[in-house]
C-alpha cells in the first residue's frame, strides 16, 4: 500500500453481484483501463483508488467479493465497514434477475448498513436485449428498497467502458467519509483474516 499521507481519508466501498455479473471485469477497467477477461473470484480481491471528494484526495478500497452461492454468506462479514454498496446486475440474463434481486435485498436489511449509499450497475448495457435502466428500477423495486438511502443506477458496459468511470463519480459523490478510520483498519484485517481462514480448501 506503501505509507499515504495520514490526512488522507479512506473509504471502504462493498463491490458485490452474483457470479458472472463483471464486478472484476468492472474494477480492473476502472482500476488499469483494460479489458481483462477474469475467471470466478473465489475469495476477494481489494484495489486501492485515488479520487478527489470536494477537492479533497480520498482513497477508495473496493470489496469486489465473490458472488458465488458459497462466497454470499460470507458478505456479511464485509457491512460493517462499508461506506458504500455497489451492486453489479448483468443486464441481459433474464434467467438471474430474480435471484440478483433477493441477494441485493438480503444485503439491505443489514443494520451495519443501514443508510449507506447503493448504486446499482446496470452492466452489460452491450448486450443486445439487456434492459434499459428504467427497467432494472422496476424489477428491482427501487423506490422501496431505496426509501432510506441515497441510491442511483448507472448503465454501464465493463467489456466497453461506456459507464464505468461515470458509475465510480458517482460513488465518490454519494460515499459519506469517516471521521473514524482507525477503527474500521484493524476491523477489516480481522475480516481479511477471517475470510482467508474459512475459504482455504
Amino acid at each position: 500500500m506503501g505509507l499515504r499521507g495520514s490526512k488522507q481519508p479512506e473509504v471502504q466501498v462493498l463491490l458485490l453481484g452474483l457470479d458472472n455479473a463483471g464486478k472484476s471485469t468492472l474494477l480492473y477497467k476502472l482500476k488499469h483501463n483494460a479489458c481483462v477477461s477474469t475467471v470466478p473470484t473465489i475469495g476477494f480481491n481489494v484495489e486501492m483508488l485515488d479520487a478527489k471528494k470536494n477537492r479533497k484526495n480520498i482513497a477508495l478500497t473496493v470489496w469486489d467479493v465473490g458472488g458465488q452461492g458459497k462466497m454470499r454468506e460470507h458478505w456479511k462479514s464485509f457491512h460493517q465497514d462499508a461506506a458504500a454498496v455497489v451492486f453489479v446486475v448483468d443486464s441481459s440474463d433474464m434467467d438471474r434477475l430474480e435471484e440478483a434481486r433477493r441477494e441485493l435485498e438480503n444485503t439491505l436489511r443489514s443494520d451495519q448498513l443501514r443508510g449507506r449509499p447503493l448504486i446499482l450497475l446496470a452492466n452489460k448495457q452491450d448486450v443486445n436485449g439487456a434492459l434499459t435502466v428504467t427497467e432494472i428500477k422496476d424489477r428491482f423495486n427501487m423506490k422501496k428498497i431505496g426509501t432510506t438511502r441515497d441510491w442511483f443506477v448507472q448503465p454501464c458496459s465493463a467489456s466497453t467502458g461506456v459507464g464505468v468511470e461515470e458509475a465510480f463519480r458517482r460513488v465518490v459523490q454519494m460515499v459519506k467519509l469517516p471521521s473514524d478510520t482507525v477503527a474500521m483498519k484493524d476491523n477489516i484485517k480481522e475480516t481479511v483474516h477471517y475470510i482467508r481462514s474459512t475459504t482455504r480448501h
